[in-house]
């Protein structure tokens, strides 16, 4: 079992920068491909990033990639997504999640385990 909290959201304007933080409770961390997800109101929930247990496959939504790079620091028990020229398309609510053993994945439903979501706001 894991437990998650997201951090680091905020109002920026557009072309800023963000760094988000999802901390994870438990020992086995390690073991959990992470993922990072989000939903802007009215919308579906959107696949971001991913990446494995070990940190050695990440991959991005078409939406994100070259602007946003996903990593994890396994002694910390935390995942972290850098977004960077953001867009007021980016506003949204993120998620981060977990899904334990296996690569990293753009599934929703292969995640099991769910954060409370930080808010991210980029004006115009």
């Amino acid at each position: 079992q894991v437990q998650l909290v997201e951090s680091g959201g905020g109002l920026v304007q557009a072309g800023g920068s963000l760094r988000l933080s999802c901390a994870a409770s438990g020992r086995t961390f390690s073991r959990y491909a992470m993922g990072w997800f989000r939903q802007a109101p009215g919308k579906e929930r959107d696949y971001v990033a991913a990446i494995s247990w070990s940190g050695g496959m990440i991959t991005y939504a078409d939406s994100v990639k070259g602007r946003s790079t996903i990593s994890r620091d396994n002694a910390k028990n935390t995942v972290y997504l850098e977004m960077n020229s953001l867009k007021p398309e980016d506003t949204a609510v993120y998620f981060c999640a977990a899904k334990l053993f296996g690569l990293a994945s753009d599934q929703l439903h292969e995640y099991a385990h769910w954060g409370q979501g930080t808010q991210v706001t980029v004006s115009s």
